[in-house]
């Protein structure tokens, strides 16, 4: 647990860190004269540098260490806020993206480090902790962001950067090596030759995620700017229904869903509140007078995180189980990069489509999205829940 409480702290501040100015990024790269569809592609570009980047780190942390490959990312991190804060251009606002992207690709090999030190019968409800930090993250960034963002534009980059070294120093000196070096099996048979990148690829490329998440909170910004008067120094106040929402449900509920329904069940609820969620969030602007409909608004969008929240964790949770432990980190590192990949479509195809063919599509090609990972849930076949080991 102690293990666990320091992996919670390190994943808390990296979000704090993100959150700081991940709302903002709309609010920036318009003040800059760029076209409302290009946002899209700027938030896209963090993915894309993931996307390359996560398989190679959860292959580096599989030989060198979990511990090395999230100490390097959170610093990646650190620099890359640093080029935010003092963003003059687009290219600087872009390259601020992609220098965090390839940070940011050790979120498999966090998962990794929890695969290692849990048993499979507590892996759900360890990643539901691991989220429930991250969400605390999301609750309270976007705050401090607009509150920074009032003392100027550099101030959120500057403190997201500063947040995240002392996180470096916190992951350096407190947290231990989870990755166990195995050559041969107990009966002492020499293990198999690990599979490569692009194998793992295709191994877990059937196993529902979260795509549409991506999609919400790239063109999000956008949508309530344009359709409810939301400014930079305001639109602190909506992010944090994601982690309010998240802390709540991975804290109190994701683990009494997971023993009570079983990770597969589990998966497929959250699935289909996702998809409630994004297919209900246009239609109060479209029927309401502006104040009512903000808040039925704001209830489906609570639908998103919760059903994120029942979704990611036991996702992540049947793929570890499926997976030899000496391949943890190269199998998380690629389901984070098939994340990735939909982190690239999304917020590209979220924003043409809020530009060309109105506001409220984005959310439900969202939707339709979702519908296909709704379909791939419920073929997976339901296990009993995996007794914990001694």
């Amino acid at each position: 647990m102690k293990r666990l409480a320091v992996l919670m702290a390190v994943c808390f501040v990296d979000m704090l860190g993100l959150m700081l100015v991940a709302p903002l990024m709309a609010f920036y790269a318009t003040s800059m004269k760029a076209p409302e569809w290009l946002v899209g592609p700027l938030i896209s570009s963090f993915a894309v540098a993931q996307l390359i980047s996560s398989p190679i780190w959860g292959k580096f942390s599989d030989r060198y260490g979990r511990r090395p490959a999230m100490i390097i990312g959170l610093s990646a991190s650190a620099f890359a806020y640093v080029i935010f804060g003092f963003a003059t251009s687009l290219w600087m606002l872009f390259a601020s993206r992609i220098v965090q992207g390839l940070g940011g690709g050790t979120t498999g090999v966090a998962q990794a480090y929890v695969a290692d030190t849990m048993a499979p019968a507590e892996r759900a409800k360890a990643l539901g902790w691991i989220s429930a930090a991250t969400s605390a993250g999301v609750v309270i960034g976007p705050f401090m962001g607009s509150m920074a963002y009032a003392f100027g534009t550099a101030v959120p980059g500057v403190v997201a950067a500063a947040l995240v070294l002392v996180n470096v120093f916190f992951a350096w000196k407190w947290l231990p090596e989870s990755r166990v070096t195995h050559t041969h099996t107990p009966s002492g048979q020499q293990l198999p030759p690990g599979r490569s990148i692009k194998q793992a690829l295709w191994d877990i490329i059937e196993r529902p995620t979260e795509p549409a998440l991506n999609v919400v909170i790239g063109v999000l910004a956008l949508y309530l700017k344009d359709t409810y008067g939301i400014t930079a120094k305001t639109i602190g106040y909506f992010f944090p229904i994601f982690g309010i929402v998240g802390v709540l449900m991975r804290v109190s509920l994701v683990g009494w869903f997971n023993d009570r329904f079983g990770e597969v069940r589990t998966m497929q609820i959250g699935t289909v509140a996702l998809l409630l969620g994004l297919l209900l969030m246009p239609l109060p602007a479209a029927i309401l007078p502006q104040a009512p409909a903000m808040v039925l608004f704001i209830v489906f969008l609570a639908l998103v995180p919760v059903g994120t929240a029942l979704l990611f964790p036991a996702s992540t949770s049947l793929v570890s189980q499926r997976t030899d432990r000496h391949e943890l980190g190269l199998v998380m590192g690629a389901q984070q990069t098939f994340r990735g990949i939909m982190s690239i479509v999304g917020p590209v195809g979220a924003t043409i489509t809020f530009a060309v063919w109105g506001h409220g599509v984005p959310f439900i090609l969202a939707a339709a999205v979702v519908s296909v990972a709704l379909v791939l849930a419920f073929r997976e076949r339901r296990e009993e829940p995996v007794a914990a080991t001694a």
